[in-house]
């Protein structure tokens, strides 16, 4: 997650801090200082480089084609001290800096996000980022004139759904055609819509026909 203020209102789930924001908060404040401000840059370079170094790590887990496990085992011997020495050092730097200055919002978005920041550290399933789920929204984002064609928060509420759903099929291997064909085809049909007749109609679920699965169109 990016650190919107909304998120925690979202009930059993566990928030998952950025890194990706975090660094780029350094980055900019590295392009916001004059260059008099020799001591403040040193500082901003200092805690991007705690960010790069753990995006060092990931990196080279991703080329070994590392397995979950390994992820979270290395995370563990690796990864951890860097987050721990990071998290001494915003403590030590926050009544130094200018708290509305570029390198005083980078630490404080660092330390006020930082439970949810660690938690990657946890399982080696999460991602450091949520770079791949930005990405997958960059259509949207992009055509973002035509949504206020919604016209209704109903129809906005609507779309986001729909997007939701399709996006969810592609991370799951399906065929968005496909399988938005499928439902269309069975909910109308379903006499009692339980959570249960439901769950065999989502993305992930085992019930779901061949055509619906990418790989079938591969194999």
């Amino acid at each position: 997650m990016d650190g919107y203020a909304g998120y925690p209102a979202l009930q059993s789930i566990t928030l998952v801090g950025c890194w990706a924001h975090a660094r780029r908060k350094f980055s900019e404040a590295i392009k916001a200082l004059p260059d008099s401000a020799k001591d403040s840059v040193v500082l901003a370079k200092e805690g991007l480089a705690y960010c790069n170094n753990l995006f060092k790590i990931e990196q080279n887990l991703k080329k070994s084609n590392a397995s979950d496990e390994e992820r979270y085992q290395t995370r563990l011997k690796q990864s951890k001290v860097i987050v721990e020495a990071f998290s001494a050092w915003l403590k030590k730097q926050t009544p130094r800096v200018l708290p509305k200055s570029a390198l005083g919002k980078a630490i404080h978005y660092c330390r006020t996000q930082w439970e949810k920041l660690i938690v990657f550290l946890q399982d080696g399933r999460l991602e450091m980022d949520n770079n791949r789920a930005e990405r997958s929204i960059k259509p949207f984002v992009m055509g973002r004139k035509n949504w206020l064609f919604s016209n209704t928060p109903r129809g906005a509420v609507a779309s986001s759904t729909i997007y939701s759903l399709i996006e969810t099929a592609k991370e799951n291997g399906l065929i968005p055609f496909q399988y938005l064909s499928y439902l269309f085809e069975q909910l109308p049909n379903l006499e009692d819509q339980t959570n249960e007749t439901l769950d065999k109609l989502l993305p992930w679920s085992s019930s779901l026909p061949e055509n619906c699965k990418l790989s079938s169109q591969q194999s």
